[in-house]
Formats: structure tokens, sequence, C-alpha cells
């Protein structure tokens, strides 16, 4: 609590000054499109006078958004993309921040017979095996985002190169994949805030495949980092701003709007470290 009293007497020095009072994240579109941003900024914004700025694409693009100076904070679920981009010192930290999980959806048809399986790799193995004889389709974000990553790390478990007919690529955002999927009845890994968001629009698919928030496969487990861009490397990042967004999600205000947040009575995301 001290760092951010600190933080926010900073922020009340530079509200007077010449800086831009403005923060923008640099975030992913299944975050975005939750609406977790919807019951935080507006808190930050009135404890500090700020203005929140989010741009939503996917994990990929919001770290190269923020490495060509557009950002002074991101707000991602891809670790291993996360870490490299501080290690190339573009970012100062990883603070983990939340988690939730992903699914594995489906037709509730389920032509390649997937549900309930314990393992995504395995289930991914039998979709694969469906859409080459014709009976199933996978539908995938293929953007870059952590989402895709993660798809192609369970693939690459089940030592498979999905291509063909059977695969498709929007190169699009969550909830336009979700839509897809939908209507080519096919399958599709997504997150759970998103799926819970979006599910109602979603006529005729269902999880399938569960991640570890519901006892599924561990492998699932879908973590989100926040991370303020170096000042070093872009001096006119607004540091202290950002700083004082770490410190307000990741402390007990954040924390509890993070893991109050509920859609039709289900939680979206748990803050790290529950």
């Amino acid at each position: 609590m001290r760092r951010l009293m600190v933080l926010l007497l900073l922020l009340a020095g530079c509200a007077g000054g010449s800086q831009d009072h403005t923060l923008v994240i640099a975030s992913t579109t299944s975050t975005q499109d939750s609406g977790l941003f919807d019951r935080l900024n507006p808190v930050f914004e009135e404890m500090t006078g700020a203005e929140v700025v989010v741009v939503a694409r996917g994990t990929g693009a919001a770290l190269q958004y923020a490495r060509d100076g557009n950002a002074d904070l991101v707000f991602v679920h891809a670790p291993q993309a996360e870490e490299e981009f501080v290690r190339e010192g573009y970012g100062v930290r990883r603070y983990p921040v939340m988690y939730n999980d992903f699914v594995i959806l489906g037709p509730q048809e389920d032509p390649a017979g997937i549900g309930g399986m314990a393992s995504a790799a395995e289930a991914l193995g039998r979709i694969e095996e469906a859409g080459k004889a014709g009976k199933a389709v996978f539908v995938s974000r293929g953007d870059n985002s952590g989402t895709h990553k993660k798809e192609m790390s369970l693939w690459k478990t089940a030592s498979i190169t999905p291509a063909g007919s059977w695969y498709v690529s929007t190169g699009r955002g969550m909830g336009d994949t979700l839509t897809t999927a939908g209507e080519l009845r096919g399958y599709t890994l997504s997150d759970r805030g998103t799926w819970l968001k979006r599910r109602d629009t979603l006529d005729g698919l269902a999880v399938l495949v569960e991640g570890p928030v519901k006892g599924g496969d561990p492998e699932l487990v879908n973590p989100y980092g926040i991370i303020p861009v170096n000042p070093e490397y872009n001096p006119e990042v607004n540091y202290e701003l950002a700083m004082a967004y770490v410190e307000f999600v990741t402390g007990p205000q954040g924390r509890e709007i993070i893991n109050s947040y509920r859609l039709n009575g289900e939680q979206l995301f748990f803050a790290a470290g529950e």
C-alpha cells in the first residue's frame, strides 16, 4: 500500500505537468472480449484521474505493438513470449496477474468422440483422424496469439502438424473464431473467459475437453501476466502510470475485482496465487 500511495503522489504531480496522463495497454482480444477491463479500468481511472486506452489484439501482435513504442504496458497470456520480451530489454519485469484455462469446444454431436477426454493432446489426435476422414473441422485462430501458441504446443505434444481442408485458420480474434467454429460446426480451442462471454450466441457448441479449473487437463492452464515497458528502451513511456496500474491490478482491490467477476454465476478469472 505504501508503494501504491507513493506512485499515486507521483501521478498527482504528473497530472499538473506536461506529461500525457493516458495509459496505453496492449492486451489480448480474449481479455477485452471477456469484459474484465470494463470492471478494472473505471476504478483505476477514478483513483488516478488517468485515462486508460486498451489496444486489443493477439499476444504476439500486442507485444510487437509495445516493441514499436506504442504502449506503456502489456497485459497478455503467453508466458514464454512474455519472458522473451523482458529478456530482450523491452519490458522491465513480468508480474503474474491471474489465470483461467483453455477448453476444447466442439459440436454437441461430437463426430470425433472427444467428449470427456482427460488429455487435450490426445483429443486433438482424434480430431485430426476425424478431419482426415471428412467428419470434422478444426478452427484455429492462426494469429500468433496466446491461444494460438497454446494450440500449436498441444499439436506438437500430439506429434501432429495440422494441415488440410479440415484445418481452418481464421487469422482473427477469439470472438470471431468462435463464431466461425459455430457456423462450421467445428472444434476449436478457446480461453474459458471468452467462451463464457459468448456461449449464449453460439448455438450448438459445447465444452468437450475441460481445463484444470474444472478438474481437467493441467496442460490447459492459461496464466496472464502484465509487463511495464522499459523506459530505458522507450523514454516516452508513461512508466509511473504503468507501475501504478501494476500495483492496482496485483493488489487487494484489483484481486477482488478479478475474483468477483462473474458471468451467469461462473467465475471467469482467478487472481494469481489463489
